[in-house]
């Protein structure tokens, strides 16, 4: 019988990265993988060279994960390229947030920082979560058998076809991802963080489905339920600051997104940019 499955912390520079020749023409992806091998970020793998489920995997960093904490649980000692780049983001997100929201003067001695709010939360995670989208437009042309393409197309597939969406309109609408992935980018992270922030005001169903019907005509409303929302809202619900009212911070990025003529462009000059800067990346 097998000795119970433990984990010990590793670093990227400790992994292999999967599909990681493929995200090679995909310059900001280069920065945000160096921002986390930078900053030491913790990663949770199998001791004895063992391996995790996917399944377990997956339960453990959606139930579980911490701000804390903050380390991500793989199956093994290999890590997806794009798993790479979302913890990226949101290590440039959450610093440049943290980094906005200090005042002017600080008090001498230890500080503790306060929790981050709800809308810093769906800000990060949005952001994250639709760079997913914007990869597969940029690797769909000449990467399409790559690990990525190969699993996430067909689970958004699955999404939007339980969400009623033909598979030529699906088909469709990947065409017009690979267009303009950088549109798809911003029209599907400023979806994700208005869910989020409406969802989260809902005492209940009828409200939450009245809030979800809101979004019908949203491009990118067929692919909500892909991206795991109640984890977000619960999780905001459980360790986001208090009151849930509104982040000045978060508030003027999201803005600032919105009418900037490339969001991503914007994000890399303002917060990647900084963060692999001798004054951005020190901790």
């Amino acid at each position: 019988m097998l000795a119970p499955l433990r984990f010990r912390l590793a670093t990227l520079d400790d992994l292999t990265i999967d599909d990681r020749s493929c995200f090679s023409g995909v310059a900001v992806y280069g920065r945000l993988e160096g921002i986390v091998r930078r900053a030491g970020h913790p990663f949770r793998i199998p001791e004895e060279r063992r391996t995790a489920s996917w399944d377990r995997a997956l339960f453990l960093n959606l139930t579980y994960w911490s701000a804390s904490e903050g380390a991500d649980v793989l199956c093994d000692d290999h890590i997806p390229a794009d798993v790479v780049a979302h913890v990226g983001w949101h290590e440039v997100v959450s610093r440049e947030l943290a980094r906005r929201q200090l005042p002017a003067s600080l008090p001498s001695g230890p500080t503790v920082p306060p929790p981050p709010s709800a809308a810093a939360l769906f800000l990060a995670e949005s952001i994250a979560s639709a760079f997913d989208l914007y990869l597969v437009g940029r690797l769909l042309p000449t990467a399409p058998e790559c690990d990525f393409v190969t699993t996430q197309v067909p689970l958004m597939a699955e999404c939007a076809g339980d969400a009623g969406m033909p598979e030529p309109v699906f088909s469709a609408l990947l065409e017009a991802v690979v267009r303009e992935p950088e549109r798809a980018f911003e029209d599907l992270r400023a979806l994700l963080f208005d869910a989020a922030i409406t969802l989260l005001a809902c005492p209940g169903v009828a409200q939450a489905q009245e809030a979800l019907e809101g979004f019908a005509d949203r491009r990118f409303a067929p692919l909500l339920h892909h991206y795991q929302l109640s984890n977000w809202i619960l999780y905001a619900r459980a360790y986001a600051a208090r009151p849930l009212g509104s982040d000045a911070v978060a508030s003027e990025v999201d803005k600032a997104l919105r009418e900037a003529p490339v969001s991503l462009d914007w994000l890399d000059s303002h917060f990647v940019e900084a963060a692999v800067t001798p004054a951005g990346a020190s901790r």
